[in-house]
């Protein structure tokens, strides 16, 4: 008997569906090697209270985590080089994904430079952030499950090295410009100390206001004694001569009250009477010195505010990994997921070949 000879719709079918099926049935089924996943959780916390953001609205959160940036720049460090490098120090990561337990399609090729190193990472670890809740879940796959545990505690290491720098540079940089300040603001201090010191040594003068007010009552008290004589002398006038021994006695005594009192003046406000400088510019000078000293002490101790509030701040905003779903040690294979990939090789190789014959069968009737 002679058998029908098959139809081009058949052999496109045994050619598009059939056969990559059944190639992709003998990988899956008989050379893909087993993939343990190992996973864990963390988040990052502070001591430091969480803050309404509207933006996070959009996110399905009212309330922004402090460390929301900190998971971020995590997430993006465990799909980096530098991760790579830093495990790469104490794991073999090229032996690890090279080993003899995978297949051809899954291994790393050797010799693997760093960069296929570094995109081969990236489809063996999965890191993800969740706004809504502020986690960071982090898959990773190995050849075994001893593989796949250890590079889980290896990558969440690095995470919590990572955030303790990021933290600690965070409050080192915060520290030290509150106590750079505070330094400035103590040297200034210190050099209006001296400058009211040098003045001192200067003039002679411990306190010029108080110098000030001794020669302004001083003052006051000639005002009064030349007035008293004044008046003395008026009523002596009245019933003796000009030549009288008192009446001489009192002139002499007031020419002698207005000597003192214009020296006093002179020594007080008039720059006239000599070189010396007058009481009135000792005491600007003074309280110019004063004033630059009172703000030295406000802006010294306001430094020092600062410190002590940078100190809390740092303490508050201390950023730690908080693992909530520590690395396990997985028990049995998660892929390949055999069943599943090899559906979809069929759904993609069917729909193909019904794509292509149905174009087919168009053009035919297009050009019938």
């Amino acid at each position: 008997m002679r058998l029908p000879r098959p139809t081009l719709r058949v052999l496109s079918f045994i050619l598009v569906v059939v056969l990559p099926v059944a190639v992709a049935a003998d990988y899956y089924f008989a050379m893909a090697a087993a993939q343990y996943v190992a996973e864990f959780r963390f988040t990052l916390s502070t001591a430091e209270a969480p803050r309404q953001d509207p933006l996070a609205l959009l996110s399905g959160s009212a309330v922004r985590a402090p460390a929301a940036l900190e998971s971020q720049i995590l997430v993006q460090y465990i799909a980096s080089r530098a991760i790579v490098d830093d495990i790469g120090r104490s794991l073999d990561l090229r032996q690890l994904f090279a080993t003899p337990r995978a297949d051809w399609w899954s291994r790393l090729p050797e010799p693997a430079p760093i960069e296929q190193v570094v995109r081969y990472w990236r489809g063996q670890v999965d890191p993800f952030y969740d706004p809504a809740t502020g986690t960071v879940t982090v898959r990773v796959r190995a050849f075994t499950a001893v593989d796949a545990f250890r590079l889980a505690q290896a990558i969440a290491a690095a995470c919590d090295r990572l955030a303790n720098r990021l933290s600690l540079r965070a409050r080192g940089d915060a520290l030290r410009n509150a106590e750079s300040e505070s330094a400035r603001a103590e040297k200034r201090l210190s050099a209006a100390l001296s400058d009211i010191r040098a003045f001192r040594d200067r003039t002679g003068l411990i306190d010029p206001a108080k110098a000030a007010q001794t020669e302004s009552l001083l003052a006051a008290r000639l005002h009064e004694r030349l007035i008293a004589a004044d008046t003395n002398l008026t009523t002596l006038r009245r019933y003796m001569g000009d030549n009288a021994p008192t009446v001489r006695v009192l002139r002499a005594r007031i020419h002698s009250l207005n000597q003192q009192r214009q020296v006093l003046a002179r020594r007080m406000t008039d720059r006239d009477g000599g070189a010396a400088v007058p009481l009135s510019g000792i005491l600007g000078e003074y309280e110019e010195l004063q004033s630059k000293r009172q703000f030295a002490e406000a802006a010294y101790q306001l430094a020092l505010r600062g410190v002590d509030e940078a100190r809390a701040n740092a303490d508050r905003q201390h950023v730690f990994v908080a693992s909530f779903v520590p690395p396990a040690l997985p028990q049995e294979p998660t892929y390949p997921r055999r069943w599943r990939s090899l559906g979809v090789v069929a759904l993609m190789a069917f729909a193909v070949w019904a794509i292509g014959g149905l174009a087919l069968q168009s053009v035919r009737d297009h050009l019938g």
